[in-house]
């Protein structure tokens, strides 16, 4: 099954050209909906829904649909393994259609970023964020660029386990919301302009 995979991936890669996989960090089912650590999650619904994206399926331990970013056929992708095993979807999805690192964006919540704050990066270490730091073992590098959401700080005297899997108040939905829609455009003009220049528009 697996040599079917990455025989059928290549072929539909070359007729593809060039292509971007995007990843939303989250975890599945109703009792985590819009909880902090589902901002990815969230991202990712807001493209799809404003880009007109054909319906989910499930694949690559996820689910996944296609669009068209910046003249690019976009790969969106929801892990479904929960958040501390994201790596294993996004290593089968990267094999898959035989992507380079380079054109993998992953989508998080941030606890040490202000809540709303977006901040892009090329490269560098998870910094504490459990989903990230599983795709760069699973991928093997650092070399991967994400977009990280903020929604800190956390509270004093709050443990941030339970901060990060508890849902945002209702002074705090406003903010995000904005973050969210805000977010969605920039990972167009991250395949559109690339990662420099988000740096320079968001961070």
């Amino acid at each position: 099954m697996r040599l079917i995979e990455r025989l059928f991936g290549r072929a539909r890669r070359t007729a593809a050209g060039s292509m971007k996989l995007v990843v939303g960090l989250g975890n599945p089912g109703r009792k985590y909906q819009a909880t902090r650590h589902n901002v990815g999650f969230e991202v990712l619904d807001e493209i799809a829904r404003k880009h007109g994206a054909a319906q989910r399926k499930s694949k690559f331990d996820g689910e996944m649909t296609e669009v068209v970013l910046g003249g690019e056929r976009t790969i969106l992708l929801w892990p479904f393994t929960y958040m501390n095993r994201s790596g294993q979807s996004v290593g089968r999805a990267r094999d898959f259609y035989k992507l380079e690192n380079s054109d993998v964006l992953v989508v998080c919540d941030d606890i040490n970023l202000p809540l709303a704050k977006l901040r892009f990066r090329a490269h560098g270490s998870a910094g504490g964020q459990k989903g990230l730091a599983d795709i760069l073992r699973r991928l093997g590098t650092q070399e991967v660029p994400r977009l990280r959401v903020g929604i800190g700080p956390v509270p004093e005297g709050w443990d941030a386990a339970e901060f990060v899997l508890g849902k945002f108040g209702r002074d705090d939905a406003a903010d995000i919301e904005q973050a969210v829609w805000r977010a969605a455009d920039a990972v167009s003009d991250w395949i559109g302009q690339g990662v420099e220049y988000c740096m320079n528009q968001y961070n």
